[in-house]
């Protein structure tokens, strides 16, 4: 059932390059329009290099990256021009008067052929690989409505308790033919709203990866890998390899008051590139490359003057991306942290 790592980082490669290809500069939601400040330190050109991201490179001409597409200008003169390389001149030029980046020269922007050649190397995506390829290839939170009715484990060959890479297993709830491969997961922690207190999902836990043999009731899987052992009771999920394409920092066009419920791999202090987990999702309008800014409640002093208590003003601790929704839920990447970034601290549109 396993994709190799290459193969799998290939195909996460060549969805975001489809996405930032198609790319333009669009209509601007009522949140961002005309709201793009360049750095105070913006360069005039920038050679962008291997292991950038194009997180990396807003940042280095604005100051909220998030705004990039105000100022990013497609040269009709050049050969794929959404694309970015490594190697790339990226020039700030004025276009009509108004600060632009694209490929070419700095300075005041005319239109004329220029040449451009091919690289070898990939053009560069949104995040690091690193970062995040695990979990946009596989779903790691199940929904409240899902949990009864996936697939189980039923029992292992050999009537042991625990399976590993090379047993086989046995499973219930599927029709699924043989070839076709599951991701097993485990259910773990409940996610819970901290707002109404409703149960949302549960994390899953991923255990490992198997095919099926045979097909029946029970049918019979290869378990072909394993980050720990299969336990009778845990649950099956399709292996997708669909993954969200707009991988683009952009403000959300909804307003998002929320809160973070969790954060993945149990850290309790959440800093940069962590990936944390939140109580709002596409049903509340956020997408895919949504950034947010993450705000700590501000603590309630004693006021010794007049007496009584007074809650201090809330604090900005840091940014983070949504790269994968659920209807009532989501994944983010936490692109910047001021200071440590803590579960139920609020997640706002940026301003």
């Amino acid at each position: 059932m396993s994709l190799s790592n290459n193969h799998l980082n290939n195909r996460l490669r060549m969805i975001a390059v489809a996405f930032i290809a198609s790319l333009t500069l669009g209509t601007l939601t009522a949140f961002s329009q005309g709201s793009a400040r360049l750095a105070e330190d913006a360069p005039e050109e920038y050679v962008v290099q291997v292991g950038d991201t194009l997180w990396d490179i807003a940042a280095t001409f604005l100051r909220d990256p998030w705004y990039w597409p105000e100022i990013w200008y497609v040269n009709p003169q050049v050969e794929n021009p959404h694309l970015i390389y490594p190697g790339d001149v990226l020039a700030l030029v004025y276009i009509d008067g108004a600060p632009r980046v694209t490929v070419g020269q700095a300075g005041s922007y005319r239109l004329s052929p220029q040449a451009r050649v091919t690289p070898l190397t990939e053009a560069i995506t949104s995040v690091s690989y690193d970062s995040i390829s695990a979990f946009l290839s596989r779903g790691v939170v199940i929904e409240r409505s899902d949990v009864d009715r996936l697939p189980y484990l039923l029992a292992t060959k050999g009537d042991h308790l625990i399976a590993s890479a090379g047993n086989t297993i046995y499973i219930r709830g599927t029709s699924a033919q043989p070839g076709e491969r599951y991701n097993i997961v485990r259910v773990g922690d409940r996610l819970v709203d901290p707002e109404t207190n409703d149960l949302i999902g549960y994390q899953g836990i991923e255990i490992g990866e198997g095919t099926i043999r045979a097909s029946g009731d029970p049918a019979t899987m290869a378990l072909t890998s394993s980050k720990q052992e299969a336990a009778q009771g845990d649950r099956l999920i399709p292996t997708s390899v669909e993954i969200p394409l707009n991988f683009f920092p952009q403000a959300p066009s909804s307003n998002i008051d929320g809160q973070i419920i969790s954060v993945v791999n149990g850290v309790t202090q959440i800093g940069q590139y962590n990936v944390v987990v939140m109580n709002r999702g596409s049903n509340h309008g956020l997408g895919v490359g949504d950034v947010l800014t993450v705000w700590q409640r501000g603590a309630v002093v004693r006021d010794r003057v007049e007496g009584g208590n007074v809650r201090l003003p809330d604090e900005e601790a840091g940014t983070v991306m949504v790269f994968k929704t659920y209807d009532r839920i989501s994944y983010g990447l936490v692109m910047e942290a001021t200071q440590a970034i803590h579960t139920e601290d609020f997640v706002r549109n940026p301003t």
